[in-house]
């Protein structure tokens, strides 16, 4: 584990002055009074009332008259009030409270606006993992595709070996990728694994018979199974600063992307063991070149520029050492290794 990390999870005990400290500074631009709209995300929302989006739980009031108070639904009527000179914001539900029954009254959970836009880390939240060294390894993998089919999806059957007739009947079916490397101990975090479909065994044997029923990508010889996972992992937090002293570096973009820029999947080399948290806000630094300075005249002269404020990403998932984060904002190019710090 870098010193630097180390400093911030050894310290954050010691820091009880929290990343909300400073005083709440309100967007110059704000309203008093807004309406919420189906497509509003939280994010859209806080940066409309707030400078610094994060700061959300320092103005929102959590109403104990309010079922779910933590969920904002379209049509919602969102107030900026002022107690004891300090901003806040208060809610009142844009559906009528008379006369209805509570089932009427009551709104599921898949109607509340999300923190992010859902449709861009939905497929993060289940489906892309991070895994140990091993995990894959010695997990179930695809031999040959069945009906000699030289390209596999949906509708498809492959045989599958290692797995046992005790085992679960439904799999997902995952690409190995890379290994997440720390850039500073080169120790390595965990590896990706790229989700690519899921389907239940036909047959049980050795090797057992896997019906695809549902692919994002081609399914490939050596592809690795898994147990089916369908716990819910839910788009709903609040956005929030770590502990002060945070810091580390983008090492991936997920699936393969070249340019990183607003609504960008990244991994970071911060994890639960680091204290990550989903709703953490972590500021971007574009990482200073080291450069020769050819004006100065001493030979070999070098000198590094400073790190440039780059944008924002937002932590959704974690794991013990990689966290998945979407790029909230870009003003300028965000690269491999540019460095995540407490905003």
């Amino acid at each position: 584990m870098s010193t630097k990390k180390l400093f911030g999870m050894v310290f954050a005990a010691l820091l009880a002055v929290s990343a909300f400290a400073a005083d709440v500074v309100l967007n110059p631009e704000h309203p008093d009074r807004y309406v919420v709209v189906k497509g509003d995300t939280l994010w859209d929302i806080s940066a409309m009332f707030l400078r610094d989006p994060w700061l959300w739980p320092e103005v929102w009031y959590v109403n104990p008259q309010i079922a779910n108070p933590h969920l904002i639904y379209p049509g919602d009527i969102l107030t900026l009030v002022y107690v004891d000179g300090k901003p806040q914001l208060r809610m009142t539900r844009g559906y009528p409270t008379v006369n209805l029954s509570p089932s009427i009254r009551e709104q599921s959970l898949d109607q509340a606006i999300p923190t992010i836009p859902a449709d861009v880390i939905q497929p993060f939240l289940n489906r892309t993992i991070v895994v140990g060294e091993n995990e894959l390894e010695t997990a179930p993998y695809v031999v040959q595709a069945a009906d000699e089919h030289v390209v596999t999806g949906a509708g498809d059957r492959v045989y599958v070996r290692g797995i046992d007739n005790t085992d679960e009947a439904m799999f997902d079916i995952f690409e190995p990728g890379d290994a997440y490397i720390d850039p500073d101990t080169n120790e390595v975090l965990g590896y990706e694994a790229l989700y690519a479909g899921s389907g239940p065994v036909q047959k049980f044997g050795d090797p057992a018979t896997v019906l695809l029923t549902e692919t994002t990508r081609e399914v490939r010889l050596g592809d690795r199974l898994r147990p089916a996972d369908r716990s819910y992992v839910t788009p709903y937090f609040h956005p929030h600063a770590p502990a002060a002293g945070t810091e580390g570096h983008i090492i991936s973009v997920i699936d393969g992307v070249t340019q990183i820029g607003q609504y960008n999947v990244v991994a970071i080399d911060l994890g639960t063991r680091e204290g990550m948290e989903v709703g953490h806000v972590l500021q971007i630094f574009q990482k200073g070149e080291v450069i020769r300075d050819t004006v100065s005249g001493k030979r070999g002269d070098k000198v590094k520029l400073p790190d440039e404020k780059a944008g924002y990403v937002m932590i959704f998932r974690t794991f013990e050492k990689v966290s998945f984060g979407l790029i909230m904002e870009a003003t300028r190019s965000i690269h491999i290794n540019d460095l995540v710090r407490t905003p």
